[in-house]
C-alpha cells in the first residue's frame, strides 16, 4: 500500500497516487520502500546476474543502445557503458525544471523500479530514495524528452547526480553532483550492468508532472464551480439549470457533479430566492450551460487521472526481466530469467490524454472569461451593476482591464498544447515514432496555472459585484427582510468572504495586478476549495 500523510509515503510499485506524488514533491514527505517491493527488486537483479553469467547477447544488458543495438559490449566495459549512457543522454536544454517537478520525477522512478522488472540492485533504489529524503534536487533542463524510449534526457540529468556528476541544488545552493552528495552525507553510486538504462528508460517526467497537474486541475475545476455559482448569484441568474432533474435525463457524471456544486454553494441564498419568479426566460450560455461545460472538463481530468494512476504503477523500462514461466518461449535469457525487449517506455497513453486535458481546461478558461465579461461589460451586465464594477465609471476604469488579462491568458491557453499529434524520428530512424508526452505534460502544467488565473479574475469580479447588491436590487418576499433578500448562499458567502480576506472592496482605481495575483493564489493554493468545502460538500 502507499501510505500518505503529512510526512510519509511508502512505495510498493502498485499503489502510488497523484496525491502521494504531491506529498513528496511539494511537502517533502519522507519516502520508504515496502519490504515486499524490496524482495521483488532482489529477484529481478538475480535474473540480470544469471544473464551476465550465461554470456548471452541481450539488448540493454550486453549491447549498445538505440541504433547501436548490434554492438556487443565486452564484460570488462559494462560498468563504463552505464555511465557513458548517462553522460551522452544528458542533452537537455532550456530552463530548469522546478524543484517539485524533479522530485515528482524521482518518486515516480523509484516506484517503477520497485515493481521488480528492471533488474537494478537495491542500492540503486536506495540511492534515489536518499536523494529525495536528503533534499538533493538534480538540476534538470526542461527540454529534450521525446516521450519515447522514455524521458531519456531529463532522467539522464537526474541520474548523473547519483554517480557524483551533473549538478544539484541543496538548501537552495547549486553544486556539482559530487559536492551535492557530500553536503548531504551521501556517497556516489557505482553502476553495474543494465542499471544506467533502467534509470533513464521510462516516462517519469511525463507522469510525474502529469500527476501534479491532475491534482491542481481538479482544484481549478472545483474553484470554477464556486466562481460560476457566485457569478450566477450576483448577476441574478437562475440555478434551475443545475436542478438534478436536468442532469438525470442527460446523466453525464461530470455534469451532475458540477450542478450539485452550484446548488450546494447557492443553497439558502436570499439573492436566488428574491427573483425566483422573475420574468427573465433564460440566462446566457456561460451561466445556463455551466454544468455541461464544467462537467465535460471534469471528465477529461478524470480520464487523465486514470491514465496517470496506471502509469505511476507501471514498469516502463526496456528490456524487462521476467520469470521464464511468465514469458514467451523465444524470449532472451537463461534459466529462470526471461528478458523481453518491448515498448512500455512509449508515452502515447499519457500524451493523448494530456493534450485532451489541456484542451478541456482551455474551454474552462473560455467560459469563465465570458462570465467575467457579463459581470463587467455595460452592454450585457445587469442594471444593478455599474460599468466595470466601479462607481464614477469614466473617471475610474474599475476592473475593465482585468477582463483584458483574462482574454490574454485565454489566448495563451489556446496557443498551447497539441504535442501528441507530432512525431519526429530519431536514433537513425530506429525510434521512428515518438509521443512528445513530456512536452504535453509541461504544457498542461502551464495551462492549469493560466486557467486558475482566469477563475481567480472571475472570483474577484464576483466579489466586487456583491458590493452593489442590496435590498433595492432584489425584491424581498413575504416575511423576508431586504438584508435577507441580498444574502449569499451557504458556499458563495464563504467564497465572498475568502476573497475579501485578501482583496478589499474596490472603492477607487488601484493596481489591479495585485488583486488578480491574490485571487489567483486562492485558486492555485487550494485555499478557496478548502474554505468552501468546510461549509458545503464540494465535489
Amino acid at each position: 500500500m502507499t501510505a500518505t500523510g503529512t510526512d510519509r509515503v511508502v512505495l510498493d510499485g502498485a499503489s502510488l497516487t497523484p496525491e502521494a506524488v504531491v506529498a513528496v514533491a511539494r511537502e517533502d514527505a519522507t519516502v520508504t520502500v515496502a519490504d515486499d517491493a524490496r524482495e521483488a527488486v532482489r529477484t529481478s537483479r538475480e535474473r540480470v546476474e544469471s544473464v551476465l553469467e550465461s554470456g548471452e547477447t541481450v539488448y540493454g544488458v550486453t549491447t549498445g543502445f538505440g541504433d547501436l543495438v548490434d554492438e556487443r559490449i565486452p564484460p570488462s566495459d559494462l560498468e563504463a557503458l552505464q555511465v557513458n549512457l548517462l553522460r551522452s543522454h544528458a542533452a537537455g536544454v532550456g530552463p530548469e525544471l522546478p524543484r517539485e517537478a524533479v522530485r515528482a520525477m524521482l518518486v515516480a522512478r523509484v516506484n517503477a523500479l520497485v515493481k521488480g522488472y528492471s533488474g537494478v540492485r537495491e542500492a540503486v533504489v536506495d540511492a534515489l530514495v536518499d536523494l529525495l529524503n536528503a533534499g538533493v534536487t538534480p538540476v534538470v533542463p526542461a527540454v529534450g524528452s521525446l516521450g519515447a524510449s522514455g524521458d531519456l534526457a531529463p532522467l539522464a540529468h537526474t541520474s548523473l547526480v547519483l554517480v557524483g556528476e551533473g549538478e544539484a541544488v541543496v538548501d537552495g545552493e547549486g553544486l556539482p553532483g559530487d559536492e551535492a552528495l557530500a553536503t548531504a552525507g551521501l556517497d556516489p553510486l557505482t553502476l553495474r550492468a543494465k542499471e544506467g538504462l533502467a534509470l533513464i528508460n521510462g516516462t517519469q517526467l511525463s507522469v510525474g508532472v502529469g500527476a501534479l497537474a491532475v491534482h491542481d486541475a481538479t482544484r481549478v475545476v472545483q474553484s470554477a464551480d464556486v466562481a460560476g455559482a457566485l457569478t450566477t448569484e450576483v448577476t441574478l441568474g437562475s440555478t434551475v439549470p443545475s436542478h438534478p432533474a436536468v442532469s438525470a435525463v442527460r446523466p453525464h457524471p461530470g455534469q451532475a457533479a458540477s450542478a450539485r456544486n452550484v446548488r450546494r454553494c447557492t443553497a439558502e441564498s436570499g439573492i436566488v430566492e428574491s427573483h425566483r419568479n422573475c420574468d427573465r426566460v433564460q440566462d446566457a450560455y456561460s451561466l445556463r450551460c455551466l454544468p455541461q461545460v464544467h462537467g465535460a472538463v471534469r471528465e477529461a481530468i478524470d480520464h487523465l487521472r486514470g491514465a496517470v494512476e496506471t502509469e505511476l504503477n507501471s514498469a516502463t523500462d526496456n528490456p524487462l526481466l521476467f520469470a521464464r514461466e511468465d514469458a514467451p518461449d523465444r524470449a532472451s535469457g537463461t534459466g529462470d530469467a526471461a528478458v523481453l525487449s518491448a515498448g512500455n517506455f512509449h508515452g502515447e497513453p499519457l500524451a493523448l490524454k494530456l493534450d485532451y486535458a489541456t484542451a478541456a481546461l482551455t474551454e474552462l478558461a473560455a467560459i469563465s472569461e465570458r462570465r467575467v465579461d457579463r459581470l463587467l461589460n455595460p452592454s450585457v451586465q445587469e442594471p444593478h451593476l455599474p460599468p466595470f464594477l466601479t462607481e464614477a465609471s469614466g473617471l475610474r476604469s474599475g476592473y475593465m482591464v482585468a477582463q483584458y488579462t483574462a482574454a490574454a491568458v485565454l489566448n495563451e491557453c489556446r496557443a498551447t498544447g497539441r504535442h501528441a499529434t507530432d512525431s519526429t524520428p530519431v536514433s537513425g530512424n530506429q525510434e521512428d515514432h515518438v509521443s512528445m508526452s513530456a512536452g504535453a505534460a509541461l504544457s498542461l502544467r502551464e495551462v492549469v496555472e493560466h486557467v486558475g488565473t482566469v477563475v481567480g479574475i472571475e472570483l474577484l469580479c464576483g466579489a466586487q459585484a456583491t458590493e452593489f447588491l442590496d435590498g433595492e436590487t432584489a425584491v424581498a418576499g413575504d416575511g423576508e427582510s431586504a438584508d435577507d433578500a441580498a444574502s449569499h448562499g451557504v458556499g458563495t458567502a464563504v467564497a465572498y468572504e475568502t476573497v475579501r480576506e485578501v482583496v478589499p472592496r474596490l472603492d477607487g482605481d488601484r493596481e489591479v495586478h495585485v488583486d488578480i495575483d491574490r485571487a489567483a493564489t486562492l485558486v492555485a493554493a487550494g485555499l478557496l476549495v478548502e474554505r468552501v468545502s468546510e461549509a458545503v460538500d464540494l465535489e
